[in-house]
């Protein structure tokens, strides 16, 4: 059944700190989680309702989406209801869904539950029964209970055929606002039909609802892996992992040469599959002549951000003769734990030998190799 969507989204978001609509919940803008999935289910028209200073933002954050175009709202979540009925052109009986912004993690099964019910109701609204036991109190103390049989906590979408909510709006005479359209249809006396709701559709409304939201994103775990060689030539110290170690020799490199954080920079990169690190720092370019390695893996981190991820954590293990590792392997774990802001005992550094063997064993050069383990938001 092909509907058309408006999402109410002018509303200041203060009790959540504010514009909590453009906030970043998994790598991605709040409205834009609502967008996508209204879209991806197959609505043919959408209208975003936003304040008119944010018609430039919603421009620029969903310009790579089809079939959906801006209005301005109202001071009211009614108002911005009505600019966004007026601007839909789909013909009357088509169902339209009704959503508030600060609801982002919306499943196509609602959207579908929604639609089927529109056949045999006047609208449909997705509900959780209270589990909870309710309480009414006065002063910080509790005066009543409140019976919970036939109670029902309601969630948005909400959907109308186009007619019915215009209808609606338009014999509402209260002066207070409605608190949503599930209200304006059933005061006019139309069938709103209950189904079944979501539990991860909560909506957004104090800071640390983005901490719960955050929890219920699915997430899937990747793994990068990473390789460096560095030959030794003349100097007097090198660095490894962000730790500049005393030694009769140095590693040639364009930049510091710092094998172990090359390493964990591509194996990050890796985890993500953003390329590696010659993609993003070219030894060709001059601006990377001695740099330091540290640069590279803050941003490698930063694209894991980037993607609403997380790096659960490092392993990196350096294969050489000398220097010895061990006196400076705590140093190395502070420094990379700094780095990645991760917890200590989320990052290892290891040192092994090839047993005389190889280009190691000759005292020819140093290599290292890393693992990383990153949690990034389910496609």
């Amino acid at each position: 059944m092909t509907f058309s969507g408006i999402i109410v989204a002018a509303g200041s978001g203060s009790r959540a700190g504010g514009d909590k609509q453009w906030r970043t919940l998994g790598g991605k803008p709040v409205l834009r989680w609502s967008a996508e999935a209204l879209l991806n289910a197959g609505a043919d028209e959408l209208i975003v309702v936003v304040a008119p200073d944010a018609l430039d933002r919603v421009a620029d954050l969903l310009s790579d989406l089809p079939r959906w175009r801006a209005v301005s709202g109202g001071d009211a979540r009614a108002d911005s209801v009505r600019a966004g009925l007026a601007a839909l052109t789909c013909a009357p009986d088509q169902p339209v869904l009704i959503h508030d912004a600060a609801r982002p993690l919306l499943d196509r099964a609602v959207i579908d539950r929604l639609l089927s019910a529109l056949e045999t109701a006047d609208g449909a609204l997705p509900v959780l029964a209270v589990a909870d036991s309710l309480r009414r109190g006065e002063a910080q103390v509790m005066t009543d209970v409140v019976e919970r049989d036939g109670l029902w906590r309601a969630q948005t979408p909400q959907a109308f055929r186009r007619r019915v909510i215009e209808a609606a709006y338009a014999a509402w005479t209260d002066a207070d606002a409605p608190a949503d359209e599930a209200v304006v249809v059933q005061r006019n006396g139309g069938k709103v039909a209950l189904v079944q709701g979501d539990p991860r559709l909560l909506k957004l409304t104090y800071p640390e609802d983005f901490a719960m939201a955050e929890a219920l994103l699915p997430r899937q775990t990747r793994i990068g892996s990473g390789y460096d060689v560095h030959r030794w030539g003349p100097g007097g110290s090198v660095w490894l992992c962000g730790i500049e170690v005393p030694h009769d020799q140095t590693l040639i490199g364009h930049s510091d040469a710092d094998a172990g954080l090359h390493a964990l920079t591509d194996a990050i990169l890796g985890a993500i599959a953003a390329g590696d690190i010659g993609d993003h720092f070219p030894p060709t370019n001059p601006k990377w002549k001695g740099a330091s390695s540290d640069q590279f893996l803050i941003h490698a981190a930063e694209l894991v951000a980037e993607r609403g991820g997380r790096i659960v954590n490092v392993d990196v293990t350096l294969i050489c003769e000398r220097p010895k590792v061990k006196p400076h392997r705590q140093a190395m774990r502070d420094r990379i734990a700094a780095l990645l802001d991760l917890p200590l005992d989320a990052v290892s550094v290891k040192a092994t030998t090839t047993e005389g063997l190889g280009f190691t064993g000759r005292g020819e050069g140093l290599a290292a190799q890393a693992v990383a383990t990153v949690e990034l938001p389910a496609p």
